[in-house]
């Protein structure tokens, strides 16, 4: 899909999504990055944002092509921010994060930062929303009980976005080691996967070259 171009970074690594889709990716977007986008750009997918180190990309940035009919959609982190705030206008939100945020389940945008290496788009830290969802699944398989994994949430909620980790939380807690040492849950990871499937399903239906939204 050469008219296609998704911002990616340490959600899920580009080998994988080339996997699911064609499309040009691109670093995390930051504020400037669409007008770089060709004018022939028909898709925008946006995952991964810079906020702390440059300027996030605006609502107002992204308004000019959703009034012209360029289909946008965001999940997992910057995106799934701006999919809420643009959702009326158009954008396509994608995800259990995306959908968290809208329905106000969670309301702190830090949620979903971490720092990553610029080189290698490797995270050095890990999301809280990702470390809330482990914590759910090892309170499903009783490895913790609920009020653990709440009061879990709420003292790392205390921390600065750079100093959580799942090392810290085993710390916390030791008994949820071994489950962290393994494969734990990683929503932003499958936010950006369903992103990208969409993205692809909805290119191979019928109604693709249609507009996708009317105007508001």
């Amino acid at each position: 899909m050469p008219n296609t171009a998704i911002y990616l970074g340490p959600s899920l690594p580009v080998a994988a999504a080339l996997g699911i889709l064609e499309a040009a990716y691109l670093p995390p977007i930051r504020r400037g990055d669409l007008a770089r986008l060709p004018a022939d750009i028909k898709c925008i997918g946006i995952v991964d944002g810079e906020f702390y180190q440059s300027l996030a990309v605006s609502p107002k940035e992204i308004l000019p092509f959703l009034e012209r009919g360029v289909r946008v959609f965001g999940a997992s982190s910057m995106g799934a921010l701006r999919a809420v705030e643009l959702e009326s206008y158009g954008m396509v939100g994608v995800g259990r994060i995306f959908e968290w945020f809208r329905d106000g389940a969670i309301d702190a945008e830090d949620e979903v930062a971490l720092v990553y290496d610029p080189e290698t788009c490797r995270a050095l830290s890990q999301p809280l929303v990702n470390i809330r969802v482990a914590l759910y699944a090892a309170a499903e398989r009783g490895i913790i009980d609920a009020s653990e994994a709440s009061a879990l949430i709420g003292e790392l909620r205390q921390l600065w976005f750079p100093e959580r980790s799942y090392r810290l939380v085993s710390r916390l807690c030791p008994a949820l080691a071994p489950f962290l040492a393994g494969h734990p849950p990683d929503q932003k990871a499958d936010d950006a996967r369903l992103l990208l499937e969409t993205i692809r399903a909805q290119s191979e239906s019928p109604a693709a070259g249609r507009p996708a939204f009317a105007k508001l």
